[in-house]
């Protein structure tokens, strides 16, 4: 879900490193779970009950993988893996209505179901982006499955409104969404505990002189979006009008970042977290920092 690794693929930035690598394209993001079952919060069916926070509990087939920094965070606070603690991105993202749609400001969406993804960052992100407009009792969410299922809902009229971010987030906006709510996020990236630290400083290395590239002529790039959407929405989008996507910081996610994202997850039950009394022992045990 980002351009980076294909910008580094090629011009050859991790065979520079010495890196033996493998894309896994075909990833949780990418993919699609339903493209019909809308449900709220309190009746989410099986097939949905499933996010990125329940996608890298379980394991993933990778060494390195990303997501909402919220769901990292948790994973990580697990055990399931490590927070790369020496970067992290931002992604851009934002709920959508219909051109059509009567609702022109975020007040408007009080009591109105915004499809997200469950336990995942548009998930959070739509929460954090509609607290400052809505009371807690009027933000509503209905669980609708991954990225790509979220637009064709939309496209199709099946849902008022959708929190999307990445290229599903530059095709409404082309095909003439209105966007009522920014919901810019960050996001962490989860380390398999048995990957080579040396390795994953290699992989970093390499992505931060694609950022360069992508930063001084993202149009060259642009191309790499196609790789991300299924056939039928890569049909209807010119990936010449989409943005950059995605940018990777190359600071540290602190102590401090890591706490915060904790008590605001706990503070709002949004996942069942048994945290370290010892805030500075929890992020020394979730985040590699070294």
């Amino acid at each position: 879900m980002r351009l980076q690794e294909w910008v580094a693929e090629e011009h050859g930035y991790f065979g520079d490193e010495g890196l033996d690598y493998e894309f896994m394209a075909a990833g949780f993001a990418g993919s699609s779970i339903t493209t019909s079952a809308v449900q709220p919060a309190d009746a989410v069916p099986v097939e949905l009950q499933r996010g990125a926070f329940e996608d890298m509990e379980k394991g993933r087939a990778c060494d390195v993988s990303a997501a909402c920094h919220w769901a990292v965070n948790a994973v990580a606070a697990e055990g399931a893996g490590k927070m790369w603690g020496h970067a992290y991105s931002v992604s851009p993202a934002g709920i959508f209505v219909a051109p059509d749609s009567a609702y022109r400001r975020p007040e408007d969406l009080a009591g109105v179901s915004v499809a997200v993804g469950y336990h995942s960052g548009s998930h959070y992100s739509a929460i954090q982006a509609l607290e400052p407009f809505l009371e807690p009792s009027q933000i509503q969410l209905a669980f609708s499955g991954l990225p790509n299922d979220r637009v064709r809902l939309m496209m199709r009229g099946e849902v008022p409104a959708a929190n999307v971010f990445g290229a599903q987030y530059y095709l409404l906006e082309q095909l003439g969404y209105r966007k009522l709510l920014d919901s810019t996020f960050v996001m962490g990236f989860l380390i398999a505990n048995s990957a080579d630290p040396e390795d994953v400083r290699r992989y970093f290395r390499a992505l931060e002189k694609a950022q360069r590239d992508i930063d001084l002529e993202p149009e060259r790039y642009k191309r790499y979006w196609l790789r991300e959407l299924p056939e039928d929405l890569a049909e209807v989008a010119d990936v010449r009008r989409f943005g950059p996507g995605e940018r990777i910081v190359f600071s540290p996610y602190t102590k401090e970042m890591y706490e915060v994202t904790q008590r605001w997850m706990k503070g709002r039950d949004l996942i069942n977290l048994d945290l370290d009394p010892d805030p500075e022992g929890g992020f020394r045990q979730a985040v590699l920092t070294q």
